[in-house]
């Protein structure tokens, strides 16, 4: 069963890159209803034929007990078909394969492990979490260690006070009942607080959804914004693919703009407009605009002039701003720094009723890294009490988020100050964290830049490079040879030769004849010597092979 599982996986992501060849960028036609359906029926035709079990494979007998199903790809949601996800795509299915060779068979591989570069998962990759932050956690799932004599010797006073008052909030001290379900009032009293702090405007707690990382807060307002095909949302290119599997899977149509790449990844008002014009031309009402900064996959942090910009803009268009602000704290540059566009705005004198924003935090990024923790919040705010009836609908369906989470998000927004016993402890490692994350990052790029037809744009913010690569002609034949994208291509044979796991740019979207790939800047940096060392001598061996 496994083996029928597994070859049928190959067989559909192998005929998906016919697809991802000539979508390349994924934007291409978005704006063709026609185009799109006639996509979406030569891709089922493609994935019922490979779907289809060979009549001479062992596995017949095993794909006929299928027959009889109701469920057949043609009769799923056509929606689940168009939606990609690149981060976890092709490659990374690839090198969990590998995985599985290396443990079974040592030695079997011209490498002994596998360095996951495909996704920002800090503590996959050895970083450490908060001990502030674990300490609180841990005292506040198993209250009964609070009132213990060993708990003093064992946890900082502070986390034991903080313990306390968040379990104060949380009735009964359940933290495995349900909550609210914009969260636990007191943890988004917390969170408006600090919101307040950063910003220096007010906060309103009922303005905050607490949520199971920032992904569903996204879903959600794809959800919200999405009446049909006809709507369109403003999407930056490159993109986190979040972003357009959240457009394609509520029906939407994703309106790209192009970030310049020569200036690093500038966002130029002119091209929203004229992007935004293309889009009313075509009939498609367009809902939002989709800012993520810092920026992922491009690393760069948007100046305060321009974001004023971007809100002018908003404002006059009549958008929704949705604003991805994960990366906050992951600012690696001197000259540049972290604004909201809360802040932003209510600077311009923008207020409550001028502009509808929503802006984004997660637990996940940051020198925090907690994924797998899935916690995070958005903050609604320049919508009716009508509207917000509907959002507090959507969000009370899923009843509410995980509790561990909604605690930490309140923790990120408000940490030991100067006084606490923990202070030192904890802006020891978070400094740890972050000074280290800058130094991998400027080696990465200084490495990469040394490649050879290898660009990169430094990393100014997030956890990602994002450099372009001058692949020679051959390469580019031998990856169209093999309906594969030639970043694909390239990957893939990275990959191989390397154990390096990276995200090729077409998954992003690029501008059209460009390629790239993703690499964060996560592994330790006692190995990040390694990397470029196997890097650098996959890519040479790589371009002399495929040299003209």
């Amino acid at each position: 069963m496994r083996k029928f599982a597994a070859e049928k996986s190959r067989n559909l992501l192998a005929h998906r890159e016919i697809f991802s060849s000539v979508l390349q960028h994924p934007t291409a036609s978005l704006y063709s209803s026609s185009s799109h359906s006639k996509k979406s029926q030569l891709l089922l035709r493609f994935l019922n034929t490979t779907a289809a079990p060979n009549p001479s494979s062992s596995s017949e007998s095993m794909a006929s007990d299928y027959s009889s199903t109701p469920v057949k790809l043609d009769s799923i949601n056509p929606k689940v078909l168009e939606c990609e996800y690149a981060v976890r795509g092709e490659i990374v299915t690839l090198a969990q394969k590998l995985q599985e060779e290396l443990k079974k068979n040592p030695g079997s591989h011209p490498f002994d492990e596998i360095l996951y570069c495909n996704i920002g998962n800090p503590q996959s990759l050895g970083q450490q979490p908060i001990t502030f932050f674990r300490e609180v956690l841990a005292l506040c799932d198993h209250p009964a260690i609070l009132d213990k004599s060993e708990t003093q010797g064992l946890f900082s006073a502070d986390s034991i006070e903080r313990a306390f008052q968040i379990l104060d909030q949380i009735p009964g001290r359940a933290t495995g009942a349900y909550s609210h379900s914009q969260g636990i009032k007191g943890l988004r009293d917390t969170i408006a607080a600090g919101i307040e702090a950063r910003d220096g405007f007010p906060a309103d707690p009922n303005d905050i959804f607490l949520t199971d990382g920032a992904s569903p807060a996204v879903h959600m307002m794809m959800q919200l914004l999405t009446r049909s095909k006809n709507d369109g949302i403003l999407c930056p290119i490159p993109q986190y693919p979040l972003y357009s599997a959240s457009i394609a899977l509520h029906g939407g149509t994703l309106v790209p703009y192009y970030l310049d790449e020569a200036t690093g990844w500038g966002l130029e008002i002119s091209d929203l407009k004229n992007q935004l014009e293309t889009a009313k031309s075509k009939g498609i009402s367009v809902r939002a605009l989709v800012v993520i900064n810092p920026g992922n996959p491009t690393g760069q942090v948007l100046a305060e002039n321009n974001q004023q910009q971007i809100v002018d803009f908003c404002k006059k268009e009549g958008l929704v701003l949705l604003a991805d602000e994960v990366y906050q704290e992951n600012i690696y540059v001197p000259d540049k720094q972290f604004h909201s566009f809360k802040k932003v705005a209510r600077s311009m004198g923008y207020g409550e009723k001028d502009i509808s924003l929503v802006s984004f935090q997660s637990v996940s990024k940051g020198y925090y890294g907690e994924c797998g923790k899935r916690g995070g919040y958005m903050e609604v705010t320049g919508f009716s009490p009508e509207i917000r009836e509907q959002i507090y609908k959507v969000a009370s369906v899923n009843l509410c988020s995980n509790i561990s989470g909604q605690i930490l998000a309140s923790l990120i927004m408000n940490p030991p100050k100067v006084g606490d016993e923990s202070y030192e402890s904890y802006s020891a490692e978070k400094d740890a964290i972050l000074s280290s994350l800058a130094r991998r990052a400027k080696k990465l790029e200084e490495a990469l830049n040394g490649l050879e037809g290898v660009t990169c744009n430094r990393a100014e913010g997030a956890m990602y490079l994002f450099p372009r690569i001058e692949l020679p002609k051959k390469a580019i034949e031998a990856a169209n040879a093999v309906n594969t994208a030639p970043d694909t291509f390239y990957a893939r044979r990275l990959l191989n030769a390397t154990g390096i796991v990276v995200v090729p740019g077409s998954g992003f979207g690029q501008v059209p004849g460009t390629w790239h790939f993703r690499c964060t800047i996560l592994p330790q940096e006692d190995r990040i010597p390694a990397i470029i060392s196997r890097l650098t001598e996959f890519h040479k061996g790589f371009m002399d092979e495929f040299r003209g």
